[in-house]
């Protein structure tokens, strides 16, 4: 293999996308535990009960804004 080929366009682009995947892939996973550690407290059952639902949605809300804050202050510094 030609290792000149290692370094197209077409392969950054796919690199980059992946590692955009990862990253959101871990962002999830955190913000699930985070978020089910913080409102889940008992035993869960068939279905979330209302203010189980209610703390999931504010603290997956919070979780996004502040990664969205954080991505941006990074953005800002180079």
């Amino acid at each position: 293999m030609d290792p000149s080929s290692l370094n197209t366009p077409e392969l950054q682009q796919f690199i980059n996308q992946e590692k955009e995947r990862a990253m959101l892939n871990e962002m999830v996973g955190k913000l699930t535990n985070v978020c089910w550690d913080k409102c889940i407290t008992g035993t869960p059952g068939s279905k979330f009960s209302s203010s189980e639902s209610t703390c999931l949605s504010n603290c997956a809300q919070r979780y996004m804004d502040m990664s969205l804050i954080i991505m941006r202050r990074f953005q800002n510094m180079n």
